[in-house]
């Protein structure tokens, strides 16, 4: 992958934008930089927000609850754009398809129970992600579907059931498989839903679905189980079924609504991340517990939100640069 600086430099060329983006100091007398050329809205749900200790600090101040971390990919590459980009980040912790499309949300902050508390919760609502689009917006990303597919509650019925199964069979899989097509269907719908106010809101943004990462590796002997690092109790059978029959359809279902929107494009995360799995020594997404022994219930660390931002990167300069 090309570095940003030459990306950037090629698309200031372009478009006439090189002066203004990639001047890294303003010399004296000079006149004061000019506004951001392009407007960029980033919705989601923790993926996207970032959420756990490992993804970097809270920096909204008071707390909406939604955990937006500093180093999450959205901040990332609002650094790295410097002021080509103006930034509206209303990715939010727990969020649905229907919370970004239409729905209030109440945020949970890090109130987690049994794994931990938050002295602020319970948060007001806040508004649906969606109204933060404005006809004006350039480029919309959206990374959101894992709560609609009901992925965290899926994940804790599976430390449940596997607790006693000493990693041997599939007892997840036994009781939820039956399930999961339904809430694939329902995310399809949802999505398709979504991504079609998203352009009735912005009929000439650029919308970038962000998929997820590679979350649980193809060889699940890597996995130790009850490794708190990793996936505790959950066994190696059942690993093998989320990774095949719940977490890689998530993907194809989002990048198979995107393909029905002529505006939208799928920006994918997976591929990139097959050799940096919970259970890699390279990880870049944690495990239910981080190496402070923090919760992180699977989210991805700032390695992670690394990668992220350099694959959405190159998208949101291609989705702006000049035709």
């Amino acid at each position: 992958m090309a570095s940003f600086r030459t990306r950037l430099a090629l698309l200031g060329s372009a478009s006439g934008l090189a002066a203004g983006a990639l001047v890294p100091v303003q010399l004296a007398g000079a006149q004061p930089a000019a506004a951001a050329s392009y407007d960029w809205v980033a919705l989601g749900d923790s993926y996207t927000a970032g959420v756990i200790p490992a993804a970097g600090d809270v920096f909204e101040i008071p707390r909406d609850g939604c955990e937006r971390t500093d180093q999450s990919y959205p901040q990332v590459i609002d650094r790295d754009l410097g002021g080509l980009i103006e930034l509206t980040n209303v990715s939010c912790g727990a969020a649905t398809i229907e919370d970004v499309t239409f729905r209030a949300q109440q945020p949970i902050g890090r109130h987690l129970p049994p794994f931990s508390e938050d002295p602020d919760y319970p948060f007001p609502p806040v508004p649906p992600q969606s109204e933060a689009v404005k006809p004006g917006t350039d480029v919309i990303t959206v990374g959101v579907g894992g709560n609609t597919l009901g992925f965290a509650d899926i994940l804790l019925k599976c430390l449940e059931l596997g607790g006693g199964s000493g990693g041997v069979g599939t007892p997840c899989k036994d009781d939820l498989a039956a399930s999961i097509p339904g809430k694939l269907t329902k995310v399809s719908r949802d999505y398709d839903q979504m991504l079609a106010v998203l352009h009735d809101r912005a009929p000439h943004a650029k919308i970038l679905a962000v998929g997820y990462p590679t979350v649980i590796p193809k060889d699940t002997s890597k996995c130790r189980y009850n490794d708190p690092h990793q996936f505790l109790s959950i066994p190696q059978g059942d690993l093998d079924w989320l990774r095949q029959d719940v977490l890689e359809p998530l993907n194809k279902a989002i990048e198979k609504s995107t393909g029905t929107q002529d505006a939208a494009s799928f920006v994918n995360l997976y591929d990139s991340t097959q050799n940096h799995s919970v259970c890699d020594s390279g990880k870049w997404v944690e495990g239910i517990l981080d190496h402070d022994y923090q919760p992180a219930l699977v989210h991805p660390n700032a390695r992670g939100h690394r990668n992220a931002a350099d694959h959405v990167t190159s998208a949101i300069l291609n989705a702006i640069a000049p035709n």
